[in-house]
């Protein structure tokens, strides 16, 4: 089940926004993400597994070490809107955050477009596919974590994705807290730190066609991605 496919059973359930999905039930699907090719398992170690695909802008695959994978780190968003910072929960979601660090360092989203915004319902700005269409993965993919009791709250970056254990780049972030309860189906990463009311003010703009669920009426681009990880003390301390 992908992402707006859940949100959309949830929404049926709450007449107040059913009434607005149907309006909109076309733009209520989320795109799903176009992974091709055969298959093959690279273990990396026994927590993370990273599986190849025919990604359309591939950089190689993350190496993972659990000791560096356990550091916590910030990374910082800079758009043509404005910049996001957030901290990744890599206690909580380690090959997730180790797998954006790992594209972030190798510039993967330099130059993407953020390709979804949502303004009801509920509310966020989708990113991560560089060709912005929201269909494009990484050139792997891997399995869901962190799902146990997940929630999706203003500031929550979590991934998204065409089915259960099949992420890959693509990445949303909620700018203020859904209308209803969200099934735990997506792994959060990440919670922002400061730049929450850059991403309101994209999604204040609406979108491109007027409505709810689409493209943003001015062009998100993601410059950069700078990854700034924790000191070994640092790292330390927070976990003592």
């Amino acid at each position: 089940m992908n992402f707006f496919t859940g949100v959309r059973k949830r929404v049926a359930e709450v007449a107040m926004v059913a009434l607005a999905a149907t309006a909109t039930c076309s733009g209520l699907t989320w795109a799903a993400v176009s992974l091709t090719g055969n298959d093959v398992d690279v273990k990396v170690s026994a927590v993370c597994s990273y599986k190849l695909t025919n990604g359309v802008k591939p950089v190689g695959i993350p190496t993972f070490n659990e000791s560096a994978a356990a550091r916590p780190y910030t990374a910082e968003i800079v758009t043509n809107r404005g910049t996001v910072t957030f901290e990744a929960l890599t206690d909580k979601a380690p090959c997730t955050t180790n797998s954006f660090s790992f594209l972030a360092r190798k510039g993967y989203y330099d130059g993407s477009t953020c390709h979804r915004v949502t303004t009801r319902g509920i509310y966020v700005l989708d990113c991560g596919d560089p060709e912005g269409r929201g269909a494009a993965d990484p050139g792997y993919f891997f399995q869901d974590e962190n799902l146990d009791g997940a929630e999706y709250s203003a500031g929550t970056l979590a991934m998204s994705k065409a089915a259960p254990g099949r992420n890959g780049s693509q990445f949303f972030i909620s700018y203020a807290d859904p209308d209803f309860p969200m099934s735990s189906e997506w792994t959060p990463f990440g919670k922002v730190v400061s730049g929450l009311g850059v991403l309101k003010e994209i999604a204040g703009n609406g979108t491109r066609d007027g409505s709810a669920d689409g493209r943003p009426k001015k062009d998100v681009v993601i410059n950069s991605v700078t990854v700034r990880q924790a000191s070994v003390n640092a790292s330390r301390e927070k976990r003592g």
